[in-house]
């Protein structure tokens, strides 16, 4: 990211706004990528172990119906 030189009669706000208006837009999801929905992963438990490289993480549902996904 730039950075601007910024005056010291700018307020906050100004400066905010200069910030926000350098980032790059987001990229777009890529449509290729393949979708499954979460319950069909879960199978209505509220956990999922995945192996990967010899590793395992722990895809859990919280109370709050939000993923976590640690190691």
């Amino acid at each position: 990211m730039r950075t601007l030189p910024l005056t010291q009669d700018q307020d906050a706000s100004a400066r905010t706004s200069s910030i926000v208006s350098l980032r790059q837009p987001l990229a777009a999801p890529s449509s290729s990528a393949k979708r499954i929905a979460s319950q069909a992963l879960l199978d209505g438990s509220r956990e999922l172990v995945i192996e990967h490289q010899g590793s395992e993480y722990h895809l859990r549902l919280t109370r709050n119906d939000k993923l976590i996904l640690t190691k």
